[in-house]
């Protein structure tokens, strides 16, 4: 008859490192509004050390906008949602605002076009 072993002594989880950073994209995408026409979604990288994630996302932004509202409000989500669905503590989010796409470069852009 085989022993019970006890949860703790059975194994661990491994989350890689580019899970976690798929599950950061995605909750900036949840946290903005939407991405910018034109722009591309925002991406991350992250490295874990013993369970705590340091991240840094890249993203687009519309302007005129609250740029500093729009990245605290991805600060928060992703934080939130990486211990969540990770289970790692996320001390900080590097926000990086890798362009800015304006009302005007789309107007002068679409009367290009035509």
């Amino acid at each position: 008859m085989a022993t019970q072993v006890a949860p703790a002594e059975r194994g661990v989880t491994r989350i890689a490192d580019r899970v976690v950073a798929k599950i950061a994209a995605q909750a900036a995408r949840e946290a903005l509004p939407a991405v910018p026409t034109g722009g591309s979604a925002p991406h991350a990288t992250v490295s874990v050390r013993h369970d705590i994630a340091h991240v840094r996302i890249s993203l687009e932004l519309d302007y005129p906008g609250d740029i500093g509202r729009q990245c605290g409000a991805v600060r928060r989500q992703v934080a939130e949602r990486v211990k969540a669905l990770a289970g790692m503590e996320v001390p900080e989010v590097a926000v990086q605002v890798e362009r800015l796409h304006s009302e005007h470069d789309r107007g002068a852009a679409q009367r290009r076009i035509r």
